[in-house]
């Protein structure tokens, strides 16, 4: 297994940022559609938003390596069509559009009255914008809408895979489990 990505599949550090990078942000919606049932005499009503912002603060910062990491050693091409190419490349720049957004509202959320982010004790982000008319409201709301809309695009990259795999019988999906496609 190779480091980089080649002309034929992704490396060990792309594939591995995109698995626990897909795990984790299903885990993060799970964990804030959960967080929005508790109430305040609940025992985790207080130490699950905690947990949510330290573990979306190191998403963040994985997702700003993986973007890094793209500039470094760039994905294999995309096969099929121009149309696929385009709709392919379309669709990872919402990925990676809603993912940042994502992100960005909930520290805005998080820091909104000015107080630091504590990541499990290891380090600090300080609150750099706080104290806007309605911050927290606003970028609650675009979380909310935007978690959605990045789990439901992420539903469709799924199915998209599962179809090149099934109905194409091409390498998309076997290159993203880092191997090389062998036409049959």
């Amino acid at each position: 297994m190779h480091w980089r990505n080649d002309g034929l599949r992704y490396g060990l550090v792309s594939l591995v940022l995109h698995w626990v990078m897909a795990l984790a942000i299903v885990a993060m919606f799970a964990s804030g559609l959960w967080m929005r049932t508790l109430d305040y005499y609940d025992t985790w009503y207080h130490t699950a938003p905690e947990l949510h912002k330290s573990a979306g603060i190191l998403l963040l910062i994985a997702l700003v390596l993986r973007l890094l990491w793209r500039l470094v050693s760039p994905p294999p091409p995309v096969e099929g069509s121009p149309l696929v190419r385009r709709a392919a490349g379309a669709g990872h720049f919402l990925l990676y559009g809603l993912m940042l957004s994502v992100m960005v509202a909930g520290y805005l959320i998080s820091t909104a009255d000015g107080v630091a982010i504590d990541v499990f004790g290891w380090f600090k982000v300080p609150a750099t914008l706080s104290g806007l008319p309605e911050q927290a409201d606003t970028a609650g709301k675009i979380h909310l809408w935007f978690a959605w809309t990045l789990i439901i695009l992420a539903g469709l990259h799924m199915l998209a895979a599962l179809k090149h795999h099934f109905v194409d019988r091409d390498g998309t999906l076997v290159r993203m489990l880092g191997r090389v496609h062998t036409p049959s």
